[in-house]
């Protein structure tokens, strides 16, 4: 959950240090909203931590094992789901990250695949016996090899065998300038939340963000369910 659009780099710590204060299911499960926010607090995308929450509280004793049951567990979303099926639970599913759609696209095809290719391929070559060390090989190639802009080809298991030809064109759209979306905003909102146990007034949280769109977010994330607001005031939830 916490890699969903999000480095490895930013999340270890992160991860390490949530075990320490959630180290199980059930731990987590009877800790209010608010303090799981408090120790999610960097990585972003608060809803994850909002949806881990919500799954602590509906499966306290264990998860599901399957992708299916996984799968309609909130925020996970077949990706997860195959990923945890496969290194948590043995399962042998087929799935594709960046880095795997990477290095099967361009050793079968040429070039990157687009997920649904990528998932076809990892179903047709992939391994059924160890289909836990498989997908960690492709992803650990993907990560430190078969890099996006300057693949080291020189260095690749496959190189006797992969049909990429050189650079690939990128046709990714740029994504909208940070500084200048709502989720920035939310994020700010969240930060001046996460410092005070007594929750701020919203006059002050306007003066301290200085954003015509606070009062508008702070609506999306009560109905989120991210906040708490009352008589002027907001506060993480304390349920």
């Amino acid at each position: 959950m916490m890699l969903q659009q999000t480095q490895v780099s930013r999340v270890l710590p992160a991860y390490r240090r949530f075990l320490q204060r959630f180290p199980t299911l059930m731990a987590l499960s009877r800790a209010p909203l608010g303090e799981v926010l408090r120790e999610w607090s960097g990585l972003g995308y608060n809803r994850r931590a909002r949806d881990l929450h919500r799954i602590a509280r509906r499966h306290s004793s264990g998860l599901p094992r399957t992708v299916a049951g996984l799968d309609a567990l909130p925020g996970v979303g077949a990706y997860t789901a195959s990923a945890v099926a496969c290194f948590s639970f043995g399962e042998s599913t087929a799935f594709a990250d960046t880095n795997i759609r990477r290095v099967l696209g361009r050793a079968v095809l040429g070039r990157t695949a687009t997920d649904r290719e990528a998932v076809e391929l990892d179903r047709e070559i992939g391994s059924k016996r160890a289909a836990a060390r498989w997908h960690h090989a492709l992803m650990d190639v993907g990560a430190t090899i078969c890099l996006a802009r300057r693949p080291r080809c020189d260095v690749c298991p496959v190189r006797g065998a992969c049909n990429y030809v050189g650079r690939e064109r990128s046709s990714r759209r740029k994504q909208s300038p940070f500084v200048d979306s709502d989720r920035r905003v939310r994020g700010a909102i969240l930060r001046h939340l996460v410092g005070s146990s007594r929750g701020v007034t919203i006059a002050a949280l306007r003066r301290g963000i200085n954003d015509e769109r606070v009062p508008r977010l702070l609506s999306v994330l009560e109905r989120e369910g991210l906040v708490e607001v009352s008589s002027g005031s907001v506060r993480l939830p304390t349920r």
